[in-house]
């Protein structure tokens, strides 16, 4: 491997960490309104986004930096703290945001590549 493809892939999985922390911080603020429309919209965000960089990107480094970057700032957001947590009140629709994103991510990032030879025959 280059210098510039180290680079390239360091700089890409900075952008994707960053577009992550976003992305989850805005889907964990939004998750509970319009009940049970707005968790399912929030889910399909995460795994729409993981699933685009790991597609555009064609591997799973960089679309692992997004699936951290999204399950860093929901764990931040849903943990309790002094005073519990709002983000992710006591309910089932708490419960499955605060564990989600996690499966979710993890599950698009570790699914398994199709081999090239497989899709040219």
């Amino acid at each position: 491997m280059d210098r510039a493809t180290v680079i390239t892939i360091v700089l890409a999985s900075v952008f994707a960490f960053v577009v992550g922390v976003a992305t989850g911080f805005v889907t964990t603020f939004t998750h509970h309104q319009f009940a049970p429309w707005g968790l399912v919209a929030g889910l399909t965000v995460v795994v729409a986004l993981i699933a685009g960089f790991r597609l555009v990107f064609g591997g799973r480094v960089i679309a692992g930096a997004a699936a951290l970057g999204v399950i860093a700032s929901t764990a931040v957001l849903t943990l309790p703290g002094a005073g519990g947590t709002v983000m992710a009140p006591t309910d089932p629709i708490g419960f499955i945001w605060a564990f989600g994103p996690a499966v979710l991510a993890l599950v698009v990032v570790l699914w398994p590549t199709r081999s090239r030879s497989r899709m040219d025959a």
